[in-house]
């Protein structure tokens, strides 16, 4: 074994170690510790550390259905978000049916790694946009392979929770804002975020910030329609908990005329 190869081993059995650590801080049993770290996650995570992205991986901030999301320290330490899709039992099925039709997406194959590093290049493309258009969202930072490093929403003490999880002071201003990036999505990019709902809204400040953007679909889309329709439902049914009513056609009808 050569001695850069010894070395990489001892690294990555550190690195498992550290994460290990902090799975047990949080109660995770080390089934899922492995689904999230397996050795091509763990030396994508040596990339980032050596690449002066990183510098730790802080805290678990959320579990999802196809990855998770840490909180992270930059080597100057500021906060970051790392999100980490599983490539060993992540809905594949699920990821492929927003991939394939999306015409950024024409050449890819059902290998599984691939097509979770596509959902991960996706999300990233897409949070640029929302970035470019003036959409609060976290702005993305990097990506390599299944990790993608972006903004930390949220303070010193803890992330932003989810719009779910609080009572709002302004529910109609926020009402109001998300229908207003619904509708600079698809004017402005022709964007639909696809699966919006109150658990990938986060509010910081006062303020919401659209999350979770890697199945946002361009309008081209075969169901990019119906997508837009059900981001339009999930917004008004969960304001309405608020008194507030709106016409879904009527909203879905002004931002798609020309």
């Amino acid at each position: 074994m050569s001695s850069e190869r010894f070395l990489d081993d001892k690294w990555l059995k550190k690195l498992d170690r550290e994460m290990q650590v902090l799975f047990d801080r949080e109660g995770t049993d080390r089934k899922t510790l492995d689904e999230v770290f397996d050795k091509p996650t763990l030396n994508t995570l040596g990339k980032l550390i050596s690449d002066g992205v990183i510098d730790i991986v802080d805290f678990p901030i959320s579990t999802g259905k196809e990855g998770n999301v840490f909180r992270g320290v930059t080597p100057d330490k500021k906060f970051v978000a790392l999100k980490i899709y599983r490539t060993s039992n992540a809905t594949f099925k699920h990821m492929s049916n927003y991939i394939v039709g999306d015409p950024r997406f024409k050449a890819i194959s059902r290998n599984r790694r691939e097509i979770v590093r596509e959902w991960t290049k996706k999300e990233y493309k897409n949070l640029e946009i929302l970035h470019e258009i003036g959409v609060r969202a976290p702005v993305p930072i990097k990506r390599i392979n299944n990790v993608l490093v972006m903004e930390y929403i949220g303070d010193s003490n803890m992330p932003a929770p989810m719009i779910k999880d609080v009572v709002l002071r302004n529910p109609k201003k926020i009402s109001d804002t998300l229908i207003s990036y619904i509708s600079k999505m698809y004017k402005k990019a022709g964007l639909i975020h696809s699966d919006l709902s109150m658990f990938n809204v986060l509010i910081h400040k006062n303020q919401p910030y659209i999350i979770d953007v890697g199945q946002s679909v361009l309008k081209e889309h075969p169901l990019a329609y119906d997508f837009l329709k059900r981001d339009i439902h999930n917004v008004l049914h969960y304001f309405k908990k608020y008194g507030i009513v709106a016409n879904e056609e009527e909203i879905y009808i002004k931002i798609t005329k020309n």
